[in-house]
């Protein structure tokens, strides 16, 4: 029994470090096309085995934590200001606007165009590394609903 326990649990270390890579490729690559099975290939594991082992050990499914990369990183675009809504959906990588629309929504709270014009200059004179921090989305559909504005 020791022998496969032992192995058992080697197994799970060699998991967790495919499951790490994967993690590591979406920070990096999120602006690429990357999808389940693009990712799965590249850890060596099926599709559907990626996604319940990614989920068991971060929370949340391979697709939804890409999504909140790319959130956060259109987040920090729309601050800059520079850009439309339409070019940062595609700068980070989203292929759909109403994709892209409806995801940034349900984590941050308010659609892309809003933040934008709410949230310009709302870092200004904050570290980078702080602004992150305290601008990061909420991740799983926890975004408070957004007061509706009387203009």
């Amino acid at each position: 029994m020791r022998v496969n326990s032992r192995s058992a649990a080697e197994q799970h270390l060699r998991d967790l470090a495919r499951l790490r890579r994967v993690r590591d490729r979406i920070d990096r690559e999120y602006a690429q096309p990357l999808d389940v099975e693009a990712l799965a290939r590249g850890a060596h594991m099926s599709a559907g085995h990626l996604s319940r082992q990614f989920r068991l050990a971060y929370g949340e499914s391979p697709y939804s934590y890409l999504m909140t990369r790319r959130i956060e990183r259109a987040m920090a675009l729309l601050r800059r200001g520079d850009l439309s809504v339409t070019d940062v959906c595609f700068t980070v990588g989203c292929a759909s606007l109403g994709t892209f629309t409806t995801r940034f929504t349900e984590l941050v709270g308010m659609s892309p165009g809003i933040y934008r014009r709410q949230e310009a200059h709302a870092t200004v004179g904050i570290p980078s590394c702080v602004a992150k921090q305290v601008t990061r989305p909420i991740r799983n559909r926890e975004a408070p609903p957004a007061e509706p504005e009387l203009d």
